[in-house]
């Protein structure tokens, strides 16, 4: 029995459960990867950074890559190709094969490599509506590609709740979902209240930030579909002795920073901190440090995961309702709260409405309990569910 995983490269929100699938549920794992470009090394265009990450990403489980950097194999996921797929396959001799999606290229070749195959097929990927506006003409195309894509799996996992409401829509009858929650790895953070103790009052002494400041953070991509320019602009919105209470803190890299720190020192000012991209390992310092978290993507955002980190160090968050984890895990005056699409004016009276959870300890608990739910282990379990319904046990 084992199950063989297809998926583009190593990533840090995916590894960490093929480890936990085959340590506790006893269900051997294959990955298949395109390439190792992400612990070889590699240029993120969004990004405009070179960086590999630094957790562990290959333990606990078998691999096979169809190509390597080092052998001139692709630096991102747009050049992975499934050359060599077919054979990976024929040599893992697995039970059930599990896909990730449908964009990009990789993943539609993968699904018909495994049909040729003959196995059954898992499919868990970022299903939603709401990411993409489309015409009717590429809506309907994709209405019925989708409609026959999900047919042919065995078992589809919804990894949220507007995941889940997309398969209702396309007609996936319930006994086919499993959910398995998206989650983060928690192991390279220090996320609990003793951590907390240590590292708040240090790090807002190191970023110069006064104890009656509020610091808002923002972890991701400085690009214009996660709307960084929004925060700033909304900001400057508030009454002067609120704004002036605020700092910004940018966690991350990317095309939209010279054009940020420009509108941050346009009347009124705003108080920024570009701290570049940070790896995985160092960010509880600046998430414990921080007041607020703030992921104001306007377009693309299929889940959020930066949503989960802040959640696990007790840090609510206020997020555009263009984020797909909103519905799970973003729930108003209780762990943060959800602002229009697009609106300066909405995030601005979300940051009013979000400032009193900043001074509570319950509202820490609150946060932890609310992603308690979207965890590795959780995640590991639906897709040992999914697997054990259409395996038979020897």
């Amino acid at each position: 029995m084992s199950l063989a995983i297809v998926e583009t490269h190593p990533v840090p929100y995916h590894a960490p459960v093929y480890r936990e699938l085959q340590k506790s549920w006893g269900i051997p794992v294959t990955a298949i990867y395109g390439s190792d470009f992400s612990v070889a090394g590699y240029r993120d265009r969004e990004f405009g950074a070179t960086f590999a990450w630094d957790t562990d990403l290959l333990s606990g489980y078998s691999s096979i890559f169809l190509d390597r950097v080092v052998d001139g194999g692709a630096g991102s996921d747009a050049e992975v190709t499934t050359h060599g797929l077919r054979e990976a396959l024929r040599r893992a001799k697995p039970d059930a094969v599990m896909v990730l999606g449908y964009n990009p290229r990789f993943h539609r070749q993968a699904f018909f490599s495994a049909r040729r195959l003959g196995c059954p097929i898992l499919f868990r990927g970022e299903t939603t509506d709401h990411a993409q506006s489309r015409g009717a003409l590429k809506s309907w195309a994709r209405e019925k590609a989708l409609r026959w894509l999900y047919q042919r799996c065995a078992k589809l996992l919804y990894v949220g709740q507007r995941s889940l409401e997309h398969y209702r829509r396309y007609g996936c009858p319930a006994d086919k979902l499993v959910f398995s929650p998206y989650c983060v790895d928690v192991t390279p953070f220090q996320y609990d209240e003793a951590a907390r103790g240590r590292f708040r009052a240090a790090t807002r002494s190191t970023l110069g930030v006064r104890g009656d400041k509020k610091v808002i953070v923002f972890s991701g991509k400085l690009s214009m579909r996660k709307g960084p320019d929004l925060l700033l602009r909304a900001i400057k919105q508030l009454p002067a002795e609120t704004r002036d209470r605020m700092v910004v803190v940018f966690l991350g890299s990317g095309e939209l920073q010279q054009a940020l720190q420009a509108l941050a020192k346009q009347s009124p000012a705003v108080s920024v901190h570009f701290l570049g991209f940070q790896n995985q390992t160092q960010l509880s310092p600046y998430y414990h440090a921080a007041d607020l978290l703030a992921l104001p993507s306007v377009v693309s955002e299929t889940w959020g995961l930066v949503v989960n980190d802040a959640l696990h160090h007790g840090l609510p968050c206020l997020v555009s309702t263009a984020v797909g984890c909103a519905p799970d895990l973003v729930e108003s005056g209780v762990t943060g709260e959800v602002f229009a699409t697009g609106s300066e004016a909405s995030l601005a009276d979300a940051i009013v409405k979000a400032l009193p959870l900043t001074e509570s300890n319950e509202v820490r608990v609150k946060c932890r309990e609310k992603v308690g739910g979207y965890t590795i282990e959780k995640a590991a379990e639906g897709i040992a569910r999914a697997y054990s319904a259409v395996v038979p046990r020897t």
